[in-house]
């Protein structure tokens, strides 16, 4: 009877809003329906209204949407019989078509996503046998140390730890291959592994071919391994000392459970952040997906394996043959396919790991479309809507993770759209100034203020549209090329560790200047449309409007590719722990104040501090997390600087075995919680009006900034080619 009744009245509130999307009104109305809506969503928003309220105001910005779907379907297309304007009108269509079922599945995912869980390192009592993996390739040695000490170190059980390296790139195929460089280079490497493992006593396993990628390495550890639970780790993502205990207590609690994902956290900026300089005051772009996305998909059961910071069940992975391969990306396929087999998953929304981002910007896309060409790769081998086994939830979470990445095409769509009608004199979109008014303003507006309620302090206005249009000059084609060809794309190492010594333009940065100084001369063109044909200003200022907003985009991607030079070869982080400073047999007491994988930044009370010189070898001495003696790493003076009372000193490690690589993992990696606190400190949310005009100075800086790279690489390619001429001659 209760489930009639509900049944019922959803289907009288679904009536209506039906009756209300298609009512045939006059501009006047609809022009004061849609400011009535702006306005009531702006008033919640100002008053901060959550939890019912906060569900009003995403049902009165989707009556406004499907009134613009329903208005742009009805009116707006062009007629058949005009096939130049008509087939860019139609794709156009399609493309705003994806947009809006793309807000409506994130608002079916994340409207009310789950609170975060509480900590539960205190209360874990059984402690499952554990092994875990550290996958790598071509990582440097010392990046592994540090990853492979920290998860050493992680506060549990020594009996029941295993930390296995699983090295693919000292195969017995590497080391026998006919390229006598490359099987040097595996055999050398191999050799120094085995001895790294040695020193701090974890397993190093490796095997005769490279099948399948990663997963393939995965599948590997698991045959030689038989730990209940398997911890996942990237060759660059160090834990803290707390990992396990928050993690493997939740396995207790449900025997179907087969995946406890926690997020990627990183130390450095990805190279948007780094050029951009917004990396210590912006949220970084994988906090929408870790700090919301994955808690909506949380409340559906459909989080999912996201490749590393994760624990996951031998026992379930055993019932689908171990890690999926099909793919390039194995993490969230093996997660399809565990959900798909009826196993559940949860996700905790604490940072529990510290890895690396790629640091140029080429290395960025080819992660990026590694992630795009796996993705798609699902939709058509896996197809999740279809997948047996899921929930209808379920079943809209993965087709929202999958159907996400065909991004790059409405992009372009909307990038080169206003063009047509500029350029060429098409009318793809028919519609007077007036309607677009009414219509299309409002919403675009109630679209950012939606995704500005979804998302508000993890996703600040505009940057999610930066983000996806970088990524979309380079990701078109890689996604063309996996739906023509899906089994061709192959796993690729993102290379991480980088660092840029010299300010320069990316090697792939061309088309963005190219697309620049286009929508220069559709600026101009606009001018010159409005007093040359007066009787279509109306509509030439709307879509020159649109150009407008493409090219605020646009020149901001110039400073994007414009890679700022950094002297530091790492990143530092912020600490504060007491510690003591040592030089010549004599102690002062002093502060960390910030460290990196490399060296850290001391304060030393001076009032007894003999005379310190750069390059001096000295020691510093703190407690680690674990609570035992206090422990001495040997340092070299590389600056010195004097502040009254203090001196602060700049200083590299000196490691000299595993013992020092696991205290340089306890200064950097073992507390999760400045992880926490970095990044509170920089989310929150500046609302759609200051967002927007801070995008627009940043935009105008960067648009500067990138033109001045521009004429600066110009300059010097032809100072280059003058000394090479006269060389010659």
């Amino acid at each position: 009877m209760q489930t009639a009744r509900s049944i019922l009245i959803w289907a009288v509130i679904a009536l209506c809003g039906i009756i209300l999307i298609t009512l045939p009104v006059n501009l006047q109305t609809q022009l004061i329906a849609s400011t009535v809506v702006v306005t009531l969503m702006a008033i919640i928003k100002i008053l901060k209204r959550q939890g019912t309220w906060r569900l009003v105001a995403l049902a009165f910005g989707t009556a406004i949407v499907l009134r613009y779907v329903y208005w742009r379907t009805s009116y707006t297309l062009p007629p058949v019989n005009q096939p130049e304007n008509f087939i860019p009108g139609l794709l156009l269509y399609l493309a705003e078509m994806y947009n809006v079922a793309m807000l409506m599945l994130s608002l079916f995912i994340v409207a009310t996503p789950l609170p975060p869980r509480t900590n539960r390192a205190s209360e874990t009592k059984n402690f499952p046998s554990v092994d875990v993996f550290v996958p790598s390739y071509n990582e440097d040695t010392n990046l592994l140390a540090n990853t492979l000490a920290s998860a050493k170190a992680m506060d549990y059980p020594a009996d029941k730890l295993r930390v296995w390296l699983l090295d693919d790139g000292g195969t017995l195929q590497k080391r026998n291959s006919t390229k006598i460089l490359e099987s040097q280079a595996a055999i050398a490497r191999h050799d120094e592994l085995k001895r790294l493992c040695v020193d701090l006593d974890v397993e190093y396993l490796t095997r005769d071919r490279n099948e399948h990628a990663k997963a393939g390495n995965l599948n590997n550890g698991l045959e030689h391994s038989n730990g209940e639970l398997i911890a996942v780790f990237d060759a660059d993502h160090a834990p803290a000392r707390d990992f396990l205990r928050e993690t493997v207590g939740y396995f207790e609690d449900d025997p179907k459970l087969f995946l406890v994902q926690t997020p990627h956290f990183f130390i450095n900026p990805d190279p948007l952040e780094r050029n951009l300089r917004t990396f210590d005051g912006m949220p970084s772009e994988n906090e929408m997906f870790y700090g919301i996305i994955q808690r909506g998909l949380d409340k559906w059961n459909a989080a999912f394996f996201c490749g590393s910071a994760a624990v996951l069940s031998r026992k379930a992975l055993q019932s689908q043959n171990g890690f999926s391969g099909v793919s390039i990306t194995e993490d969230c396929e093996t997660a399809l396919a565990l959900h798909g087999a009826g196993w559940n998953s949860i996700y905790v929304d604490k940072p529990l790991i510290a890895g690396l981002q790629p640091a140029t910007f080429a290395s960025f896309i080819g992660q990026r479309s590694r992630w795009a060409q796996g993705m798609m790769q699902i939709l058509r081998f896996r197809f999740p809507l279809l997948k047996r086994g899921l929930t209808l939830p379920q079943r809209l979470c993965y087709m929202s993770s999958t159907l996400f990445w065909l991004f790059p095409f409405p992009r372009a769509i909307f990038l080169f759209a206003p063009l047509c009608y500029l350029f060429f004199d098409l009318e793809i979109f028919t519609a007077s100034g007036s309607e677009f008014l009414a219509y299309t303003l409002a919403y675009m507006l109630v679209n950012l203020m939606m995704q500005n309620y979804l998302y508000g302090s993890f996703r600040w206005p505009w940057i999610s549209e930066l983000y996806e249009y970088v990524q979309t000059v380079h990701l078109l084609p890689a996604v063309i090329s996996v739906m023509l060809n899906p089994r061709k794309p192959t796993f690729k190492v993102t290379a991480k560790d980088e660092s840029i010594a010299v300010s320069r333009l990316s090697e792939i940065s061309r088309p963005f200047f190219v697309i620049f100084a286009v929508q220069i001369i559709a600026l101009a063109v606009t001018i010159y449309r409005i007093y040359a044909e007066p009787y279509k200003a109306d509509v030439t200022l709307v879509v020159g409007g649109w150009n407008i907003i493409n090219l605020i985009l646009s020149g901001c991607a110039l400073g994007v590719v414009s890679e700022r030079g950094e002297r530091a070869s790492s990143r530092r982080v912020r600490v504060d722990r007491r510690s003591e400073f040592g030089i010549d047999g004599r102690w002062n007491s002093a502060s960390i104040e910030d460290v990196s994988v490399h060296g850290a930044r001391l304060n030393v009370f001076n009032k007894d501090l003999e005379p310190v010189k750069v390059g001096s070898e000295a020691t510093i001495r703190f407690q680690p997390y674990s609570g035992a003696e206090m422990v001495t790493l040997s340092i070299v003076v590389r600056n010195i600087e004097q502040m009254g009372d203090i001196t602060a000193i700049g200083c590299q490690y000196i490691p000299k075995g595993a013992t020092d690589h696991r205290l340089i993992a306890d200064l950097v990696f073992a507390n999760s919680d400045q992880w926490t606190k970095f990044q509170q400190a920089r989310r929150r949310n500046p609302g759609i009006i200051r967002g927007t005009f801070w995008f627009l100075s940043m935009s105008l800086y960067q648009t500067s900034r990138g033109l001045l790279y521009l004429f600066k690489g110009v300059g010097s390619d032809r100072t280059q080619q003058r000394q090479d001429a006269k060389a010659k001659s």
